[in-house]
């Protein structure tokens, strides 16, 4: 799978969870470069609480396009260390 976004390659990996319809990418496959911080969280009520980053891409922002589930519950641990995208990332084959 890729996520891209403004035709930059994001992430790509050939082993995502697919969690509710997101896929979820190894940390290690999202480029670092296209990353920023984010104060961002929110929480659901069987993984927990969500972290985000926003992507920086020639300039442009996309706020808090990706997320993430730092510590996820037990029912969601097989998205631990990984990131979905969403907010206009294109996610593919």
């Amino acid at each position: 799978m890729k996520a891209r976004w403004h035709g930059e390659l994001i992430a790509e990996s050939n082993d995502t969870v697919l969690m509710e319809n997101n896929h979820y990418f190894p940390r290690a496959s999202v480029q670092d470069r296209y990353l920023l911080p984010s104060d961002t969280h929110t929480t659901c009520l069987w993984k927990d609480k969500a972290s985000y980053s926003s992507l920086l891409v020639n300039g442009q922002v996309n706020t808090d396009a990706a997320w993430y589930y730092p510590q996820p519950m037990p029912a969601a641990m097989e998205i631990k260390d990984r990131v979905a995208f969403w907010k206009g990332v294109e996610i593919s084959e």
